[in-house]
């Protein structure tokens, strides 16, 4: 089995655990991510050259986004942040999570993926989310949300969140749009701060074709899973579909249910 390996160097305990890691995996071969590889004194890959079998995170959820994004690898993800709800082991449950991986005890859960275009340019997919908003503080737009080409949102707000059933834990909870269970085949939309109460999250089959105009064309931007931003004048049209290619990740069995109690609901309270 080949592996690949990404790690955010900025948290603290991740090159300890990536070596950690590396131990477990020795006898496998394991390419690094250019930028961590001159830690451990060897060459280094882009993510988007690497051929492996299956992707090593060690961080966060920005790690695992941003893998998703160059790679289209399964992803092993290790908890080396606060919360890590896409990662699959904490560092406590490393040496049995990469046994179990070696030994073929997994499964592989697949993810739908959101696809952005603004003004007929693709942006990179997103795995959570990808937002449009105002490029100014405190200035508000007036978005048209057409689903299927039928208008389902006339509002003024400072942006709008379209968001997968696996960013429906992220960004989205926090603008008051429901948990959605992965296997649904879904999309959420939800307006950011909009100015009239009655404007509320929708959730559309994951097949619609959602398209966002704004009303008096003003300077926006749009964030594909905070690693990705393109400016815009506000006289594009952006446009939002299920991408043709799924997201893959290692699961162990725990349930999203099982998840979300123990990562969102425990900080919740």
């Amino acid at each position: 089995m080949r592996f690949g390996m990404s790690v955010n160097m900025d948290i603290p305990d991740a090159p300890r655990m990536a070596k950690r890691t590396l131990e477990l995996l020795e006898g496998h071969e394991v390419l690094l991510e250019k930028g961590m590889a001159s830690r451990f004194r060897t060459d280094g890959l882009l993510l988007e050259d690497m051929d492996v079998d299956i992707m090593v995170t060690v961080g966060g959820d920005g790690t695992i986004l941003r893998a998703l994004q160059h790679n289209k690898a399964p992803i092993f993800g290790i908890n080396a942040g606060d919360l890590g709800f896409l990662t699959v082991v904490s560092e406590e449950e490393l040496e049995e999570g990469v046994e179990n991986l070696l030994r073929g005890h997994y499964d592989l859960e697949e993810r739908i993926k959101l696809q952005t275009t603004v003004g007929g340019t693709r942006m990179l997919d997103a795995m959570n989310e990808a937002v449009l908003h105002t490029a100014h503080v405190a200035k508000i737009r007036h978005f048209q949300v057409f689903v299927d080409g039928e208008m389902a949102m006339n509002v003024r707000a400072d942006g709008i969140v379209v968001a997968t059933p696996t960013g429906s834990t992220c960004y989205a909870m926090s603008l008051g749009a429901p948990l959605v269970d992965p296997r649904v085949e879904a999309l959420v939309i939800a307006p950011m701060a909009p100015f009239k109460f009655s404007a509320r999250p929708v959730v559309v089959p994951a097949s619609s074709r959602i398209s966002v105009q704004i009303v008096r064309p003003k300077e926006c931007v749009v964030v594909v899973d905070g690693q990705q931003e393109m400016l815009m004048a506000g006289n594009e049209t952006v446009e939002f579909k299920a991408s043709p290619d799924r997201a893959r990740f290692v699961s162990f069995g725990k349930s999203f249910y099982g998840r979300t109690r123990e990562k969102l609901m425990g900080t919740l309270c």
